[in-house]
């Protein structure tokens, strides 16, 4: 699939060119800026990361661990005490407490490796159309598309006040 690059001068085009073409339907865009800029970040990203699935997965097991091991400890080696209670729950909350923040970052950390695609090694995917030039003034956007929409998305780049419109990889 083609990858056409477009060079532009300030945010605000990118914006509005993100917007354009995510809602004509292409998924596939990166795009390189000299600084983090909110707006830019929030017209490529639509939905929320799923990460935070594994934050809650790993909390959940990190709690329902921490009080089914100390219930279960508590009736395996009885200490009765002036007729309380074998398992009694609030002495329980600081093991579940600490065992879902435990969990939970053990399993978020699993889940951002795994989203973030480190284990297959998807090192230097963003290289490809990169240029030293968006590290110090310009705005870089890259559009993977198909052979018959390299027309479409090359105009619609150059309508947005694109400085540079190239075909990066055929």
């Amino acid at each position: 699939m083609p990858l056409l690059l477009g060079v532009f001068e300030t945010p605000n085009k990118v914006v509005e060119v993100v917007g354009r073409l995510r809602s004509r339907g292409y998924q596939d865009l990166d795009v390189f800026s000299p600084a983090p800029f909110p707006e830019v970040e929030d017209a490529l990203i639509d939905k929320p990361s799923r990460v935070r699935l594994w934050t809650l997965i790993g909390g959940l097991a990190g709690v329902t661990t921490g009080f089914a091991m100390t219930i279960w400890m508590s009736y395996d080696w009885k200490i009765v005490v002036g007729g309380k209670a074998l398992a009694s729950i609030p002495p329980y909350v600081i093991i579940g407490f600490e065992l879902t923040i435990l969990f939970g970052g053990l399993l978020t950390l699993v889940g951002l490796a795994v989203h973030a695609g480190l284990p297959h090694g998807r090192f230097g995917k963003n290289d490809v159309g990169y240029s030293a030039r968006f590290s110090a003034e310009d705005f870089g956007l890259t559009v993977r598309c198909k052979e018959r929409d390299v027309a479409e998305v090359d105009a619609l780049l150059r309508a947005f006040s694109a400085k540079e419109v190239s075909l990066v990889e055929p």
